[in-house]
C-alpha cells in the first residue's frame, strides 16, 4: 500500500499508523521514506501511537486528549513525563537517547513485570 501512495508522487502525505504491523527494520524504512519526501518540500502527516518513532522522525508532534490538543510543539519540547503521564494515565519516564538525544519514553512498570539482571 506505502508503495502505491508514493507511485502517485504526490507533496502530501497523509499515514495513519503506517508501521503499525510492521517489524522494526520495516518501521524504520517508511518513516526514512516519510521524512525524506519532508526533506524535499513535501507535507507529510502521520497518526503513530509509538512516541519513539514519533521523537526520532517527526519535526513537530501534536499530543491529542479528549480530542483536543494538550500539546504541540517539537518532540523534546512536547514530551515531557508530567505531559505524557497525564495524557496517557499511564506513569512514563522521558528519557533523552544517550547517543542522539531523541525523547526516550519508558513506561513505569509494576516490579514484577521486569526481571532482574544475573548477578556477574
Amino acid at each position: 500500500m506505502f508503495a502505491r501512495v508514493l507511485a502517485q508522487d504526490t507533496h502530501l502525505l497523509l499515514l495513519d499508523e503506517p508501521t503499525a504491523a510492521l517489524d522494526i527494520r520495516h518501521q524504520e524504512l517508511v518513516l526514512s521514506v516519510a521524512r525524506d519526501l519532508a526533506a524535499r518540500g513535501g507535507a507529510v502527516i502521520v497518526v503513530l501511537h509509538d512516541l519513539g518513532l514519533a521523537a526520532a522522525y517527526a519535526h513537530r508532534v501534536a499530543v491529542l486528549s479528549g480530542g483536543q490538543v494538550a500539546a504541540r510543539g517539537t518532540p523534546t519540547d512536547v514530551f515531557s513525563s508530567s505531559l505524557l503521564s497525564a495524557v496517557y494515565r499511564h506513569e512514563v519516564e522521558v528519557l533523552p537517547h544517550p547517543r542522539t538525544g531523541v525523547p526516550l519514553v519508558v513506561p513505569l512498570r509494576p516490579p514484577g513485570c521486569t526481571r532482574k539482571r544475573p548477578q556477574e
